[in-house]
């Protein structure tokens, strides 16, 4: 996950006091506003249950008796920031009530939203709408497995599936996934907050087509399968010979699901998703690129002159690390644009790494994607298995600070981390004798304002950028090259 703090807001309290603001961005959209004393509260529980250890060398931003300049508000800014990310790459934290709980009310807070019973639509990748009752607060798993209750699908199979935020830009359009909504917000909030045409979709969350074996038996299982990887197939996302795709329309006519999935699991991009299109600095500078994410690898499809296509394909376990930053555009107009890019290391030769681009607006998708890929290859590592309804610990009622210095009472609930190692993130498997390698160059994607140092799109040097380690990539032999 990417979690930044890219500004701030200049509030008042109900007796007229100024405060200051932090957002919270997580994935790169605005998630809650939060007061330091909020932050300072939440991290005095943190400090109570899990100590300091995992922190390393950076320090929580210490109170002050006056009032800050807006250099220190902009320095406490990013010592927050740099504290929540740090939080959210220990995986007993991350995935604690307490984490997911103060997230959750602090979303709660900011949107000004009262638990209320509401009604909640969630679609299936064909338009089918499923409607469940819910609280307005719920989180994103109380939702998902009300979703899984109505339509019948057995509790071993719940969480092989997730809810999805998708966009349209127009009505022909058949939308594009904007994220995995995660458990420490809530899907109403969430989707009540989105601008443009948004609605929550119900896909499956898993990359390895293996885990379609233990599914397909299931007749409700089946049909959520078979619903997903028509779409697919309608998008364009997997390929096949004229002849391939009419024996799939005539297996769908017939209703022959089973049969229907057996076969386009053999046919190329089969479980990838596609994204926009979009340019790469590979192999040439301002490459026009489709990029899709899936069987553990990138792939770059680039049109040719002659009407071919070219694919470059790049596999996890080759990718030392990756990292989001944001670039800007000067125009002549003296006014910025900014663009996302995705770039990792990558392993093109024995002893020879090399650094490839991705300029899109879907690049913390993309690297999302590559991180859900990655944590699925070391659970499976593990020997660990996708959890269940029954894994959830409901968490005790918690009590974190308001924005106006009252109390909020929140209980969530957190889900044991699956391997019996020491605590640590599958990507930076931290210590508590030395600090993750992570945190030493993890930032998350900041907006470029009059208040953070821009990247001139001119400039070789794109800065450290937000670094996520791949602890897979040490395990890659001879083999692999």
């Amino acid at each position: 996950m990417h979690f930044s703090i890219p500004d701030t807001e200049d509030f008042r309290d109900e007796n007229g006091a100024a405060y200051t603001g932090y957002n919270l961005h997580v994935n790169g959209v605005f998630h809650c506003t939060v007061r330091y004393s909020q932050l300072f509260d939440f991290q005095e529980q943190v400090k109570k249950e899990y100590g300091t250890a995992f922190l390393g060398p950076h320090k929580f931003p210490p109170k002050k008796l006056l009032s800050l300049s807006p250099p220190q508000i902009d320095e406490r800014r990013l010592k927050l920031e740099k504290y929540v990310q740090i939080l959210s790459q220990d995986s007993r934290i991350a995935n604690s009530d307490l984490f997911n709980g103060f997230l959750l009310s602090a979303q709660k807070e900011t949107r000004k939203e009262d638990p209320t019973e509401v009604q909640l639509n969630v679609y299936l990748m064909n338009g089918h709408k499923i409607t469940v009752d819910i609280m307005s607060t719920d989180q994103t798993d109380d939702c998902l497995e009300a979703v899984a209750a109505e339509v019948g699908l057995p509790d071993d199979f719940v969480y092989y599936f997730a809810l999805f935020l998708m966009k349209r830009e127009n009505d022909d359009d058949k939308g594009t996934i904007v994220r995995r909504i995660q458990d420490f917000e809530s899907p109403f909030i969430s989707m009540k907050a989105a601008t443009g045409k948004h609605k929550i979709v119900l896909r499956k969350k898993y990359w390895d087509s293996a885990y379609d074996d233990e599914l397909v038996d299931d007749r409700v299982a089946l049909q959520l399968l078979y619903v997903q990887i028509v779409s697919d197939v309608e998008r364009g996302w997997v390929e096949g010979t004229k002849e391939q795709l009419s024996r799939l329309e005539a297996l769908k006519a017939k209703g022959s699901k089973k049969e229907y999935l057996k076969f386009a699991r053999t046919l190329k991009f089969y479980g990838f998703i596609q994204f926009k299109s979009c340019k790469t600095d590979y192999p040439a500078d301002n490459t026009p690129v489709m990029v899709c994410a899936g069987n553990k690898e990138l792939i770059f499809r680039v049109a040719m002159q002659d009407g071919s296509c070219k694919e470059g394909v790049f596999r996890i376990t080759r990718m030392r690390c990756w990292r989001i930053t944001t670039v800007s555009h000067e125009n002549n107009t003296s006014e910025n644009e900014h663009d996302l890019e995705l770039a990792f290391e990558y392993l093109v030769a024995k002893n020879k790494l090399q650094w490839i681009t991705i300029a899109s607006e879907q690049a913390i998708l993309m690297s999302l994607c590559l991180q859900d890929m990655v944590d699925e290859l070391v659970m499976k590592k593990k020997g660990a298995r996708i959890k269940r309804p029954q894994d959830r610990i409901k968490g005790p009622q918690r009590i974190f600070k308001g924005r106006d210095g009252g109390v909020i009472t929140a209980s969530s609930s957190s889900t044991p981390v699956a391997s019996p190692d020491p605590p640590s993130s599958p990507l930076t498997s931290p210590t508590e004798e030395s600090p993750s390698k992570a945190f030493k160059g993890m930032e998350s994607v900041k907006r470029i304002s009059d208040k953070l140092q821009s990247v001139s799109v001119n400039s070789k040097s794109k800065g450290p950028g937000a670094t996520v380690e791949n602890d897979i990539f040490e395990g890659i032999g001879e083999d692999d090259l």
